[in-house]
């Protein structure tokens, strides 16, 4: 295969790399500007997309980033991959104060009391995702279903989450747009001159060997003539 890699991850080592990636979170944030810098589309689209991708990031939609960020991109008239790009921002190192801010300024405007740690709320998506996966199997089985626990994580986790998330992922993608839209704008100015510079020097360079070739054409056609004259007898 052409993108095999050479020497196959580990389970634990792709984990690792969830987590912590090769290089350091400041790499991959370069990686990530580089490419978003790179994407052949308009600055406002650019950055228009960079605002979807990093407000999904502030909701509690797990494993439909990637489909919330499109879906937002399409309609607000972003480029869609770079909202599926800027929702690195909702990263393993940002999750914590993320999830913790939303759900409580989303629980302060429900009007719920009592404040909740990341590991409770982590806690609560993974016992969430336990029981709708027994349920879904109760469905087709002969187990009872029950849905009263995730009512209860809906009304106390999930809700909130959402609902607080709206704030500060209307905040953040706001300062996203307005912080890319002009370094989008310089670093395409500044590749298109380049490009300019690049294609003038070309064709400076072939006028130059142009007028090189004709130059030693009339050379030769010069001597030929001289050349092929007869000797004058003495």
């Amino acid at each position: 295969m052409v993108f095999k890699r050479r020497n196959p991850r580990s389970y634990l080592r792709i984990v690792t790399e969830f987590f912590y990636p090769r290089g350091g979170w400041k790499r991959a944030f370069t990686y990530v500007m580089h490419r978003l810098r790179r994407l052949p589309d308009q600055p406002h689209r650019i950055a228009r997309g960079v605002a979807a991708g990093v407000f999904i990031s502030f909701t509690p939609l797990f494993g439909i980033h990637f489909l919330g960020a499109a879906a937002i991109a399409w309609a607000i008239r972003g480029n869609i991959l770079a909202a599926l790009l800027a929702t690195f921002i909702g990263n393993p190192a940002t999750t914590p104060f993320i999830a913790l801010l939303s759900v409580e300024i989303g629980r302060w405007m429900l009007g719920a009391e009592g404040g909740l740690s990341f590991n409770e709320i982590i806690g609560a998506f993974s016992h969430a995702a336990i029981e709708i996966w027994a349920n879904i199997k109760a469905i087709f089985g002969p187990e009872p279903t029950s849905w009263l626990d995730l009512k209860h994580f809906f009304d106390s986790i999930f809700l909130p989450y959402l609902v607080g998330g709206l704030i500060p992922g209307l905040i953040a993608g706001g300062i996203f747009h307005y912080l890319t839209l002009p370094v989008i704008r310089a670093y395409q100015k500044r590749r298109a001159k380049k490009l300019r510079e690049r294609s003038e020097k070309l064709r400076l360079g072939a006028r130059a060997r142009a007028r090189a070739e004709v130059a030693a054409s009339a050379a030769a056609a010069a001597v030929a003539p001289a050349a092929n004259e007869p000797d004058s007898p003495l």
